[in-house]
C-alpha cells in the first residue's frame, strides 16, 4: 500500500484554524523529504466532476475569508486514486462511474444500515426482478422482529450480467431498541445480512447538569508527577488527582490529553496527538507497583524494579524537559518482570476474557509491537511479506512470537484495569463525570493502525488544512484519513471498536477537530498542503454511531469545534446533544467582546487551552515573545504588541464594568477574574487548566513548530520554574482561588 511521505506536523493558529493540536516534536523520518510540486491548474471536466461527486470529493470550496476556489483536476484525480479509482481520462471516469453504480446494484443489502430510534426508516433490497423476498431483524439480545412492511418502490430494474435486478423497499420500525442488530434478507434461497444500527435521537446530559454546571481540572497527564511517579505522570496519579479534587474541591471531572498508544521502542513520539493507534493506550502510564502480581515478586525482583524506578524518579523534582524514552526503558523492563509472574486462575480468566472481547484488533496491535521490535518503527521498511497484516507470513510470525505478542496484549489489560480504577475512584469521590478523555483526530502514518487498518485508511494521501490568512501554504499533518467507502463496507466496525475502547472507562470524551466527522482536507502525496481538496464523510452514520456508543457507555461528548466550523455543523451537533468548545480569548472580534451571557449553553468553556500559554503568561505577552524568537509572527512585532495591549485592555474593561476587577488588581487577580467571567456563562462545563492553578508560564505546545520548541515535554512548574508535584497541589492558594471563582 502506497504511503504518504511524512511532512513536519504543523499546528495552526487556534483562533482561526481548521484544526488544532497536531504539532509533534518528533520528526517522522530521518530521510530528506521529497520535493513537493504544486499541480498545474486544469479545469475539472464534466465526467471527472460527476465521478468526484459520487465519491464526495470537492471540485470547489470556499475558504475562511469567503473566497471561492476551484480545485485542479490533477488534485481531484490524485484523490480519486486514493479510492482506487482511475480518473485519468474522460473515458476512464465514465467507466469508473458506471462501475460504482453497478457495485450498488450487485449488493443484495447495504453493507450497514444506520438509523435513529423513534424515526421510521426505509431500506432497500436487491433481488432477481420479480422474485419474492423476505426481510427480518435479529436483535442484539437474540430476539427477532418479523414485522417488516414492504413499501412501494417504482425504481426500474437494472440489467446486469446475471440478469434483471429489481429493487424492493421495506420500512424499518421506529420502536427498535438501541444497539447493533442484524438485518436479514432471503429470496429463493439467496441470503444476505448486514448490521442494523439504531442510535438515540439525542445524547442527554446528566439531569443534575441541567441545573448546575460541572467543572474540572485539565491536565497533560505526563507533565503532572507525584513523589511516586517514574519521571512522568501515570494512571495512579490520575486516580489520585480525581479522588482529591472530587472529594476535597467538588470537581466533576479531570480532563486529560489523549492517552493513546505510542511507539513501543525509542524514540517515542512526544505528541499525544500523533499516536500509533487511537484504540489502545500508552503503557508508559502504568503504575508498575499497582499491578496485583507485583505483590508476588521475589525479593530480588522487587529490589531490581525499585532500582529501575529510582533511576528515573529523580526526574520528578527536576524542571528539565520530560524524557519519555528513559521512563519507558525503565518501566518496560519492570513490566516484563511482572508479566512473568503466574496469575491466579481467576486473574487468568479475567485476562482471557479481555483478550477475547477485544478480538483481532488487540492481536493485530500486539503483533505490530512485536514486529517493531524486530524490524523497526516504519512498516514500509519491513520485509515485504510482513507489510500485509493478512499475509501467511504474519500468521507464521504470530506463532513464533506468541509470547511477545501476549506481553503487549497483557499491557493493554493492565492499562484497562488501571483506567477503570481511575474512573471508579473519581465517581466514588463525588465526581459527576469522572475522567474526560481526548480522542486525537488521526494516527501516525506508519503506526499500528496504518498497518492493521490498511483496507479502511486511504493510501497516497494525508490529512491537513487548506491555506488561511495565518498559514498561506496550508498544513500537512501527515496522518492517513479514514477511507469513506471501505469504512462503510466494513460496517464502520473499526470506528465503533475504537470508540468503545476509549469510552469504556470515560465519563466524557472530547473529540479533537470534530469537523473531521463531516469532511477532511486530503493532500495527495508529493503535493504541497495548499494543493489538496475536501472529502466528505457520511456524517449522519458517524455521528449516530458516536452518540450510540457514548450513550451505552454513559459518557458525555464534547466536540472541538473552533475555527472554520460552519454554523450548521455546530447546530447539528448540538441537536444530537454533543457539547461544543468555547475559549474565552476567542470570544472577541476586534474591540467587541461577545457577552458571556450569549455563550453557548451546550458547551465546555475555559480561559485557555494547551495550545496557548497559561493565562498569566498570556497576559504577560509570553506568546508574542516566543513567536518573535521563533520567527512565527504574521506581522511586525510592534503591530503584534499593539494588538495584544488593546486585547488585554478590552478584557480589563469588560471585567471592571462587571465589577469583577479592581483598578489595582494584580496579574493573579486578573487570572481569577477571567475565570469568574467564564463561570457567569451558561456553558454546562467549565475547564480550569492545571498550569493556571500553580502559576506556570510555559505552554505545552507552540503552534507552528516542530523542533524549534520542546512541545509536549514541559513538566508542571510554578511561576519560578520549580517543579510542582501532585502533593503540592493540596496547598496551592491559587488553585483554591480559581476553584472558588468557578463555583467549586
Amino acid at each position: 500500500m502506497a504511503q504518504a511521505t511524512p511532512q513536519p506536523v504543523v499546528t495552526p493558529d487556534p483562533e482561526n484554524a481548521e484544526v488544532q493540536h497536531q504539532t509533534s516534536s518528533t520528526v517522522l523520518t530521518d530521510t530528506e523529504p521529497e520535493e513537493l510540486v504544486a499541480p498545474p491548474f486544469v479545469e475539472v471536466g464534466h465526467e471527472l466532476g460527476k465521478l468526484a461527486n459520487a465519491y464526495g470529493v470537492a471540485t470547489e470550496y470556499w475558504d475562511q475569508g469567503g473566497r471561492h476556489h476551484k480545485v485542479s483536476a490533477v488534485t481531484v484525480q490524485a484523490v480519486l486514486a486514493a479510492f482506487g479509482v482511475d480518473a485519468s481520462t474522460p473515458e476512464a471516469c465514465t467507466e469508473a462511474l458506471e462501475e460504482r453504480r453497478l457495485e450498488h446494484w450487485r449488493r443484495m443489502l447495504p453493507p450497514v444500515f444506520v438509523m435513529r430510534q423513534h424515526a421510521e426508516a426505509v431500506t432497500w433490497v436487491h433481488l432477481r426482478h420479480g422474485d419474492p423476498v423476505r426481510l427480518w431483524i435479529e436483535l442484539s439480545d437474540g430476539g427477532y422482529r418479523h414485522d417488516l412492511t414492504q413499501v412501494e418502490n417504482w425504481t426500474p430494474p437494472q440489467y446486469l450480467d446475471s440478469g434483471p435486478v429489481g429493487e424492493a423497499s421495506f420500512r424499518l420500525p421506529g420502536d427498535l431498541p438501541l444497539g447493533w442488530h442484524t438485518l436479514h434478507a432471503e429470496s429463493r434461497g439467496v441470503k444476505a445480512s448486514c448490521p442494523l444500527v439504531v442510535a438515540p435521537n439525542r445524547l442527554e446530559l446528566p439531569e443534575s447538569m441541567h441545573h448546575r454546571p460541572g467543572w474540572g481540572l485539565a491536565v497533560q497527564l505526563y507533565s503532572m508527577r507525584s513523589q511516586r511517579s517514574w519521571g512522568l505522570g501515570d494512571f495512579a496519579d490520575l486516580a489520585d488527582l480525581a479522588a482529591w479534587s472530587g472529594a476535597a474541591l467538588g470537581a466533576d471531572f479531570v480532563q486529560v490529553n489523549p492517552l493513546h498508544a505510542a511507539e513501543p521502542t525509542a524514540p517515542m513520539a512526544e505528541s499525544p496527538y500523533l499516536p500509533v493507534t487511537r484504540r489502545f493506550f500508552n503503557p508508559i502510564y502504568i503504575r508498575v507497583e499497582d499491578i496485583p502480581e507485583f505483590g508476588y515478586l521475589a525479593g530480588e525482583q522487587v529490589d531490581a524494579i525499585a532500582a529501575l524506578g529510582d533511576s528515573v524518579k529523580a526526574a520528578n523534582t527536576s524542571p528539565n524537559l520530560l524524557d519519555r524514552d528513559s521512563t519507558w526503558a525503565a518501566k518496560k523492563q519492570a513490566l516484563e518482570m511482572v508479566w512473568e509472574v503466574p496469575r491466579s486462575p481467576g486473574r487468568q480468566a479475567q485476562y482471557e476474557s479481555f483478550v477475547a472481547a477485544e478480538g483481532a484488533g488487540l492481536v493485530d496491535f500486539g503483533t505490530w509491537c512485536a514486529l517493531v521490535e524486530e524490524y523497526g518503527q516504519y512498516f514500509t521498511t519491513w520485509p515485504e511479506e510482513y507489510q500485509d497484516p493478512d499475509s501467511p507470513a504474519i500468521a507464521e510470525f504470530r506463532g513464533k512470537k506468541a509470547e511477545r505478542i501476549d506481553f503487549y496484549c497483557w499491557l493493554q489489560w493492565v492499562c484497562d484495569a488501571q483506567l477503570a480504577h481511575s474512573q471508579h475512584t473519581s465517581k466514588q469521590c463525588g465526581m459527576r463525570l469522572g475522567v474526560l478523555h481526548d480522542l486525537a483526530v488521526g494516527v501516525h502514518p506508519y503506526g499500528a493502525d496504518a498497518w492493521a487498518l490498511q483496507k479502511v485508511l486511504a493510501g497516497g494521501v494525508t490529512v491537513g488544512a487548506p491555506p488561511d490568512m495565518y498559514n498561506q501554504m496550508g498544513q500537512n499533518w501527515s496522518q492517513p484519513p479514514w477511507r469513506p467507502d471501505t469504512l462503510a463496507d466494513a460496517a464502520f466496525i473499526p470506528y465503533r471498536d475504537m470508540l468503545r475502547t476509549v469510552l469504556r472507562n470515560a465519563g466524557a470524551l472530547r473529540l479533537d477537530h470534530v469537523l473531521g466527522l463531516f469532511r477532511l482536507w486530503w493532500i495527495p502525496k508529493g503535493m504541497p498542503a495548499y494543493a489538496g481538496t475536501f472529502v466528505k464523510f457520511d456524517h449522519e452514520a458517524l455521528v449516530n454511531i458516536l452518540v450510540l456508543e457514548a450513550h451505552q457507555a454513559g459518557a458525555v461528548l464534547i466536540g472541538e469545534d473552533l475555527g472554520t466550523v460552519e454554523e450548521w455543523v455546530q447546530n447539528l451537533l448540538a441537536d444530537r446533544g454533543i457539547l461544543g468548545t468555547t475559549i474565552l480569548w476567542f470570544e472577541r472580534i476586534g474591540s467587541w467582546i461577545r457577552p458571556v451571557e450569549n455563550w453557548r449553553w451546550l458547551s465546555m468553556a475555559s480561559v485557555t487551552v494547551h495550545d496557548l500559554p497559561p493565562t498569566a503568561a498570556y497576559l504577560a505577552g509570553e506568546h508574542i515573545k516566543l513567536r518573535s524568537e521563533l520567527g512565527l509572527l504574521a506581522g511586525t512585532e510592534d503591530d503584534e504588541w499593539a494588538a495584544f495591549h488593546a486585547e488585554v485592555e478590552h478584557w480589563r474593561s469588560e471585567l471592571a464594568n462587571r465589577g469583577l476587577l479592581r483598578p489595582d488588581a494584580s496579574t493573579d487577580d486578573l487570572v481569577v477574574a477571567l475565570h469568574r467571567l467564564v463561570a457567569r456563562s451558561p456553558c454546562r462545563l467549565i475547564s480550569i487548566a492545571l498550569p493556571d492553578t500553580v502559576g506556570d508560564h510555559r505552554p505545552q505546545n507552540q503552534p507552528g513548530t516542530d523542533q524549534e520548541y520542546p512541545n509536549w515535554r514541559i513538566p508542571l512548574c510554578d511561576s519560578q520554574g520549580e517543579p510542582v508535584l501532585l502533593e503540592d497541589l493540596v496547598v496551592s492558594e491559587t488553585l483554591r482561588r480559581l476553584v472558588a471563582a468557578v463555583g467549586g
